[in-house]
């Protein structure tokens, strides 16, 4: 079946990268904004009988790129495309996924319904906030991993100082992947959240003084959880020497005033959101394009995906 790329503004370099893979192009698309702000869109060349893979990351601001990726799909199947599939590098929302307090909305769930109701057949995300979250999903996802692409750049950091440090108990299973691909020891930082911005750790379990810590995590969004870990294990007597590695870069609200105060050598991220502004802080973007190209190519010919899924 033919092959056929559309992106929304989510992350277009991104979708041109993988396009490249694929040695083909973005089907040229328009997205435009009404005088009262209603979205439009139009696919601006057949995709009749084709095989669609949408690209779009759902970030900051998360709400227009989620109306952009559903209309992207509304307008594909109208179009006639034969076979539709999202390639969602970050999914927003996958933090909601429970009610903490008995009255919110479950918005994990809400946009897999969403997802469903747009007529994707099947999803492809990278690093789920929560594994759980392939649940609330009534089409198929797969749900691929950065975690040995990062952990591959990384390699020349480690030494046999070098611990993986786990900033919240969510991130233990995440710590465990790393720490087994590097062959070095764990520690967990034991986090409580305080607000959306305001963290604070209690204690660390594993051994850090002395040590140089790679703090892993799926994602950095305000930086208030690694700058807390940072913290705690700079006070327990580590050496000044702090990596992180996480899978998406939001850096939003004040990221990179407090990742800017602390003595990180290197900020190791994926590009499954545009990288932002980051001023003076050593960032390094390792690309998805080739494992995400690889996947529309064996979903596109229906091989397996066995080797690129996540399974923590």
């Amino acid at each position: 079946m033919n092959l056929a790329l559309v992106a929304g503004s989510g992350n277009p370099l991104l979708a041109d990268a993988i396009a490249e893979r694929l040695g083909t192009r973005v089907c040229r698309s328009v997205l435009n904004r009404f005088p009262d702000s209603e979205l439009y869109v139009e696919i601006d060349e057949s995709v009749r009988g084709c095989d669609v893979y949408v690209v779009q990351p759902t970030g900051p601001p998360v709400d227009l790129h989620l109306m952009e990726l559903l209309f992207l799909a509304d307008a594909c199947r109208r179009a006639g495309a034969a076979r539709l599939t999202g390639i969602v590098p970050y999914f927003g929302y996958a933090r909601q996924d429970r009610r903490a307090k008995g009255r919110e909305a479950v918005g994990g769930r809400l946009i897999a319904d969403m997802l469903r109701v747009a007529r994707f057949e099947r999803i492809v995300a990278v690093d789920l906030h929560t594994v759980s979250l392939e649940g609330f999903f009534s089409v198929p996802l797969e749900h691929l991993s950065a975690v040995s692409l990062l952990a591959n750049a990384i390699e020349e950091l480690v030494t046999d100082k070098s611990v993986i440090v786990a900033p919240d108990l969510g991130a233990v299973k995440l710590a465990e992947c790393y720490g087994e691909l590097l062959r070095r020891p764990i520690a967990i930082a034991h986090k409580t959240r305080l607000s959306g911005e305001e963290v604070r750790v209690r204690g660390i379990v594993g051994e850090v003084a002395g040590r140089r810590p790679i703090i892993v995590d799926d994602m950095i969004s305000t930086g208030g959880t690694i700058e807390a870990a940072a913290t705690a294990m700079i006070a327990a007597g580590c050496l000044p020497e702090i990596t992180v590695v996480a899978s998406h870069a939001l850096l939003v609200g004040p990221a990179i005033h407090r990742l800017s105060a602390l003595p990180l050598k290197r900020i190791v991220v994926t590009d499954s959101l545009p990288a932002p502004e980051h001023g003076s802080l050593a960032l390094q973007v390792v690309s998805l394009a080739p494992m995400l190209a690889e996947s529309v190519s064996r979903l596109n010919i229906d091989e397996s995906m066995t080797e690129l899924l996540c399974h923590r």
